[in-house]
Formats: structure tokens, sequence, C-alpha cells
């Protein structure tokens, strides 16, 4: 079978995602290696995100065309929270809140359709769009709360970048174990250990938000060097 040029792309940055996404949890923070790590994951978590929406378009698969538009905003807002120099909040934060929300509304008034039907949609029940609605929802509320405090600084900065990094890699390898099973032998389906690596990221994303906003880890982070993506010594 032949594959096209974007789709074996759009693998390829699934790969470097995983890959560095897990070395960046393994580098200690701050770490050359883990910004090294962390800039790899940027940059490929951009492009498969952006190859995933197109993907999803062309093929009218609603759930990959709007989680692949999340996971790009995601990335782009840890990004920004991590390299941001200023405690203000700027206009980029309030174009980025239309984000979530226009994701979060449109998988949840598609959830309810489809629970209304009783029938999956791609193989998904309505659970699984109501679940990944209300997601991008709590996201649209964390940036609300930036907006209304006018600043973002210390356990609050480093809590946003480190829990949109984890739960944009738990979309990706969610999307990788979960959604394309049929590429694992049918043993390994059976084992439940395709759905412990999809959750991974989620389990490390509470751990670290658990430490970030209830233990002083944040005071030993240095703030982002010029030229690094992040650096959150923690």
């Amino acid at each position: 079978m032949r594959v096209s040029p974007l789709l074996l792309f759009h693998i390829c940055a699934g790969f470097v995602v995983l890959l560095s996404g897990a070395a960046a949890m393994l580098f200690r923070k701050g770490s050359h290696r883990h910004i090294i790590a962390g800039n790899i994951f940027v940059i490929s978590m951009m492009g498969l995100s952006t190859t995933g929406t197109y993907l999803g378009f062309v093929k009218h698969h609603i759930l990959n065309t709007l989680m692949g538009i999340l996971a790009f905003y995601l990335v782009a807002t840890a990004w920004f929270a991590a390299r941001r120099k200023s405690r203000e909040t700027r206009i980029f934060d309030q174009g980025a809140l239309l984000v979530p929300l226009a994701v979060g509304v449109t998988l949840i008034a598609f959830g309810v359709a489809v629970a209304g039907r009783l029938v999956l949609k791609h193989g998904y029940p309505a659970a699984v769009y109501l679940v990944f609605g209300s997601m991008a929802l709590v996201f649209a509320a964390g940036d609300v709360r930036m907006l209304i405090r006018g600043s973002l600084f210390g356990a609050h900065r480093i809590a946003r970048h480190l829990s949109r990094v984890c739960y944009a890699l738990f979309i990706a390898a969610a999307s990788f174990f979960l959604g394309q099973q049929q590429v694992f032998p049918a043993a390994l389906r059976k084992t439940g250990l395709l759905f412990l690596l999809s959750i991974i990221p989620l389990i490390l994303m509470i751990f670290w938000l658990f430490r970030v906003r209830f233990t002083n880890a944040y005071e030993r982070n240095s703030m982002p060097r010029r030229g690094d993506v992040y650096s959150l010594r923690t």
C-alpha cells in the first residue's frame, strides 16, 4: 500500500514526539539534555498536530481535526508560558482563549448529537467527545483565570507549562497506542500495556502539578534562558 508523503511525515513526527517527550520527562529539568529534548518535542509536536488536523479535516474526522488544533494550542501556550519574561498578560493570551473555547463547545455539541442517536461516530462513543470537550473547556477556564488575574508568575506559570505539555503528550500517546491498536500484536492488546502507556503522561502531569502547587519546588526554578524553549528546574 502506497503511503502519501504527508502521512509518512505525520507518522515520523509522531515517533519523534513520543521519544522526545519521554526523554524530556526523564532528564533532569533545566539540564542541557532536557532543553534539547524539549526543543525537539515542541517542533515535532507542532508538525504532528498540524498534519493531524489536516488529515482529520480531509477525512471529515471531527475528533482528529479538533484534537490536532487543541494539541497545537497546548504546545504553543506551554512554550509561551515557559518563555514568558513579563508577568503581564498579552494580546496573544486573549486570542489563544478562543481556541479551547471553540474546540470544547464543538466537541461537546457533537458528543451530545452522537449520544442522541446512540451510535458510534468514527469508532468513538459520545463519551469520548464529551470528555475531550470538557478538558478543552478546563484549559479555557485556566486562560480566563489568568486573564482575570492579569498576570502569570511563580507556581502558576510552571503549572500552566507542565499541564499543557503533559496533556499534549497524552493526546499524541493515546492517538497512537489506543487509536492505532491494530498495528500491535493481538496478544499485546490484551495485556493493558497500551492503555498504561497512553495515560502515563496524565499520571506524570498529576504528580508534577501536585509538587508545584503544594510544595516549594517551584522556588528553585530559574527563569528561561535566552534561546531555550524552556528551562524549568525541578
